[in-house]
């Protein structure tokens, strides 16, 4: 009867404590020992890449994903998932409540996770095909679930309110595509960047540099959404402390383009004034 509720797992092997059932004695990820092994000699982005993949990672591998991380570590207060976890943390809410807003926002369409992912889609469907990528940038396959996901309103991968590419995507994009294999998706990309920017007619976003890479790192498209949720909660999380530390009142908020329909004037307590003693 005990093995009807035993958990399976190909990726993790644990070993029992005989005092305590509820402990590991000792943990196995994909076959390599946790403690004995992994954390003496591994780096985290190896580790990382062997919990996700189950194969031991290429040192060109681990380096990628490190500076893709780094890329993606803190997209800073422009960008909406960031902004929710400054706004909860404002707001003085738990911790968990900030990580959970930010990705609730950053699991969306407009440079969210689920972009990424239909980038990583359309990176299987078009290959390094010019003229595929043309037709399905603007007809990119929609989730069949239309209760859950809208149709895509932009090309995905591109930043539909650009008019050219930042600095920083251009950067990014150059020194990954440099660490990437040479015949891979980063530096196809990095070569016919300019040509599918005139295609859609707005620039290449962050998003579309990140799918290439977690493309190029062997993942699916699964797999690199979780990724891209996971690498961006740090700034999240310090722009979050940040603002719950400076207070509300240096936050901004939209007063002036409230307007009330109805507007009751100044309040007047009804309670009757006391005589000065």
């Amino acid at each position: 009867m005990a093995s009807d509720y035993r958990y399976h797992s190909n990726i993790w092997l644990e070993e029992p404590e005989e005092s305590n059932p509820f402990a590991a004695k000792a943990s196995y990820c994909h076959g390599y020992d946790v403690s004995g092994q992994i954390i003496p000699q591994a780096s985290w982005f190896e580790y990382l890449l062997l919990m996700f993949k189950g194969d031991r990672p290429q040192a060109s591998e681990s380096r990628l994903l490190e500076k893709l991380a780094m890329v993606l570590a803190n997209p800073g207060p422009r960008e909406a998932s960031v902004r929710a976890a400054m706004n909860a943390g404002v707001a003085g809410t738990n911790h968990s409540s900030a990580l959970m807003a930010a990705l609730a926002v950053g699991a969306g369409q407009y440079g969210g996770a689920q972009e990424v992912s239909i980038c990583m889609r359309l990176w299987q469907e078009c290959g390094q095909c010019l003229e595929l990528w043309g037709n399905q940038l603007f007809n990119p396959e929609e989730d069949e679930r239309a209760d859950i996901w809208l149709p895509m309103e932009h090309a995905p991968g591109f930043d539909p309110n650009g008019d050219r590419t930042p600095a920083p995507v251009l950067q990014s994009l150059d020194f990954l595509a440099g660490l990437a294999p040479s015949n891979g998706s980063l530096t196809w990309l990095n070569q016919n960047r300019a040509t599918l920017e005139d295609t859609v007619g707005y620039p290449l976003a962050i998003s579309g540099v990140a799918a290439a890479a977690l493309v190029d790192l062997g993942l699916n498209e699964d797999q690199g959404s979780m990724l891209y949720l996971m690498l961006r909660l740090p700034g999240a999380a310090v722009h979050a402390l940040e603002q719950k530390q400076m207070g509300w009142k240096k936050f901004p908020y939209y007063g002036p383009a409230i307007e009330l329909a109805d507007d009751p004037g100044p309040f007047e307590s009804s309670k009757p004034e006391q005589a000065p003693l």
